[in-house]
């Protein structure tokens, strides 16, 4: 008997070892839902929200290295997939979309729910067609998965109402047979980089996560060269903990000064496999050396003496044959003093930090003198929180985070040591990524450990889908930093010398809405329950929501505070105090 068009999705999905499916059922997508329910091994996770669903589809495909799968229906339905998507498309993942669409008849004709699924997914997809006959398959579908596995991005197939359980004429298996080939850039390149290291007295690495898979071959260039090593947020999967002697934390607004100075006070700088998007914090004057697997991305955020294009570690290796075993000129091995002050200074950060992560840091004197001035109400320290978090989780948890000051207080004490994994929007920098993201992450294996670093602007915009971790009795811990604000917009907007407006947020209790969907609620008002109620909610079978009431005027200093961000603080905190006597912020 002859396949439909959807058995046939089906089935190749299956065989491609994709597990779970994500979406919003729908009209044209019945045929495809009947199929998965009949298929062993592959299971439709039902969304509330079908951006929530490419989210977990992206999160599932960055953790795993292979296909994540989303599905949205006619129109809206598809429409609502297109964040998610653009998540995927910029972390560089291979996730496969199905569209629903109209009847094949009605095509053109300003149908009910129409859409032109193909120009709407025209930025995003690095393939998108539309199925118009039964035949086209399965070489259709293998053009989709070969673009997304093969480009590392999004790939959309729309099938119209009518055709998904239609026949084939003439069937035969799906075959996706991809070799992914090793890259290395060209030896005299390797040699005339290897010359400007051996020359350079003081190098500083920025490595980033398209080192991750080279990890011991970049450990050992950093110890030649003497080089601290500055990550970007996604290098900190792979290359924190005590088992890297070089690193020295990230640079950028979520970084230290320690990291800040190894960059500023090196003569040459040697990028690993990272497209660091911010230009303002790179250093000027430099030397620069970069390796990536695109040469689009050779120079496009700063001056670059050498371009190596080809992977990190088999870039690496070559670097390492070519480089001398001691400077030229010099009658050892290379001086370490660059690497061992900068790593001096990063300790001398991590114990100022450490301080202020204590829960009973208000109590002594400094921290008294610090809370009567931003937090009056002695609300909870997110340092504190975080660090709690990071002390309590297993070495084999998977963070993922909301955008803004989550991802700030993740970044500076969530050490990702052992096997943990980070997953997070910080390409797109979407808003509330994070729960959906633990939800695809939780599907991949239930008995790991989850946690999601939620900010109550962004958990409260796709509220919905905790009835699917519930629904599916998926025990993910969601630790919500309840500032009742959107805090990383009020920063800025108190740095530009403006004052607070329109980042308020009226919450609810977060944990009352969690109890009242079936889902374990905590939530937690006084620094000195803090301990305990992590410990709760990481004991507790199933979902739970810890609701931790932070502390809204908290300040992030930036690695490298500017003379203006600074006037700009005391301005707008001056405008704020005049507000709240009665201005009523007009003039």
């Amino acid at each position: 008997m002859a396949r439909t068009v959807a058995r046939v999705i089906v089935d190749a999905l299956s065989e491609l070892g994709v597990r779970q499916v994500f979406g919003v059922v729908g009209d044209a997508l019945n045929p495809l839902t009947d199929a998965i329910r009949t298929t062993e091994g592959v299971e439709w996770v039902g969304c509330r929200h079908e951006e929530a669903a490419a989210f977990a589809a992206s999160a599932q495909s960055q953790l795993s290295g292979t296909l994540g799968v989303c599905m949205g229906t006619v129109g809206p339905g598809s429409v609502h997939l297109l964040n998610g998507l653009y998540d995927a498309a910029k972390s560089h993942t291979p996730v496969l979309a199905i569209a629903g669409q109209v009847p094949l008849a009605e095509l053109g004709t300003d149908y009910f729910q129409e859409v032109d699924n193909d120009a709407l997914f025209s930025d995003v997809a690095v393939f998108r067609a539309t199925i118009t006959s039964a035949d086209q398959m399965p070489q259709m579908l293998e053009t989709a998965v070969r673009h997304a596995l093969g480009r590392k991005g999004v790939a959309v197939l729309t099938v119209p109402g009518d055709l998904g359980e239609r026949e084939l004429s003439t069937d035969r298996p799906a075959r996706f047979a991809l070799d992914a080939p090793l890259s290395r850039p060209e030896e005299p390149a390797v040699r005339h980089a290897a010359d400007l290291l051996d020359r350079a007295e003081r190098v500083t690495l920025l490595v980033g996560r398209g080192a991750q898979g080279a990890r011991e071959d970049v450990l050992a260039l950093a110890d030649r060269l003497a080089a601290p090593m500055v990550l970007t947020l996604k290098a900190k999967e792979g290359f924190e903990g005590d088992a890297n002697p070089f690193q020295v934390g990230q640079t950028g607004l979520i970084g230290n000064p320690a990291a800040a100075s190894a960059l500023q006070e090196a003569d040459t700088l040697l990028l690993l496999g990272t497209d660091f998007p911010y230009r303002d914090w790179y250093p000027e004057g430099k030397t620069v050396i970069q390796v990536d697997t695109e040469a689009s991305h050779i120079g496009r955020r700063v001056p670059v003496e050498v371009g190596l294009v080809g992977d990190t570690g088999a870039t690496v290796r070559d670097l390492l044959t070519h480089l001398e075993a001691a400077p030229a000129g010099s009658e050892g091995a290379r001086d370490r003093s660059h690497l061992d002050k900068a790593r001096e200074r990063f300790a001398q950060w991590r114990e100022g930090q450490a301080r202020l992560a204590d829960p009973a840091h208000d109590k002594g004197l400094l921290g008294r003198m610090r809370s009567s001035l931003d937090n009056r109400t002695h609300d909870i320290r997110p340092e504190a929180l975080a660090a709690v978090v990071d002390r309590l989780a297993a070495d084999d948890t998977v963070f993922t985070s909301d955008t803004g000051m989550a991802t700030v207080w993740l970044s500076r004490f969530v050490e990702m040591r052992g096997q943990r994994r980070l997953i997070g929007s910080y390409n797109l920098g979407s808003m509330a990524n994070a729960m959906p993201q633990a939800l695809g992450a939780q599907c991949l294996d239930r008995e790991r450990q989850v946690v999601a670093f939620c900010g109550d602007g962004g958990l409260s915009m796709l509220l919905g889908d905790l009835m699917t971790l519930k629904t599916h009795s998926l025990p993910v811990k969601l630790v919500v930093f309840d500032n009742r604000r959107l805090g990383m917009v009020k920063l800025e907007q108190e740095q530009a010398g403006l004052p607070e407006f329109g980042t308020v947020l009226d919450n609810p209790d977060f944990a009352a809405v969690a109890t009242a969907m079936g889902i374990t609620g905590i939530r937690v008002t006084d620094p000195g329950d803090l301990d305990k109620a992590v410990r709760r909610a990481f004991d507790t079978p199933g979902p739970v929501l810890l609701d931790v009431l932070t502390n809204p005027d908290e300040i992030a200093v930036p690695a490298k505070p500017t003379v203006e961000q600074g006037w700009g603080f005391a301005v707008a905190k001056v405008k704020e105090v005049v507000r709240s006597h009665g201005d009523d912020g007009t003039h």
